[in-house]
């Protein structure tokens, strides 16, 4: 079985290492890459939309990433224990007319022994807002180390 450290159970480092990870593959883009962490027969609810199995959250983040583009995402742990983590998070993004929003959310995740994500539940609500009130300004891909992250941006 393949592995993706570190791995269950989560203490408060090693679940902010799991979730700096997370942010930091889908602050990729790369649906390919970012559906290597979810479990072969992974369980999704995102929003409204139900998704099973490591080929469907692919296809998904391949429509999610057409659609919201220059996309920047910050993540910050919430809560954990055992196997299971909370996270909060923000992302900012565009559409294909320019407009920009940021969108919030929290997921609770479930990882199996080899620490790949099995159920991740998101809630998410989307806040349009002016470009000149955007607050990631980084180069697309990884945030930098000396970004603030959500908290510390008073979100």
């Amino acid at each position: 079985m393949e592995s993706r450290p570190p791995l269950p159970p989560f203490d408060a480092d090693t679940a902010a290492q799991k979730v700096r990870l997370a942010e930091d593959g889908w602050n990729t883009r790369d649906p390919k890459r970012v559906a290597l962490a979810y479990s072969e027969d992974t369980r999704w609810r995102n929003r409204a939309e139900f998704v099973t199995g490591r080929a469907q959250v692919e296809a998904f983040l391949q429509r999610k990433w057409v659609r919201e583009l220059d996309y920047r995402l910050i993540k910050e742990l919430w809560g954990f224990t055992g196997n299971r983590i909370a996270v909060r998070f923000a992302y900012e993004w565009h559409d294909d007319s320019g407009n920009w929003y940021r969108s919030y959310g929290n997921e609770n995740w479930q990882f199996n022994e080899a620490g790949l994500m099995t159920h991740r539940h998101a809630s998410i609500n989307d806040l349009p807002i002016k470009e000149s009130d955007r607050k990631y300004h980084w180069p697309l891909g990884r945030r930098p180390d000396d970004h603030p992250g959500l908290s510390d941006l008073g979100l």
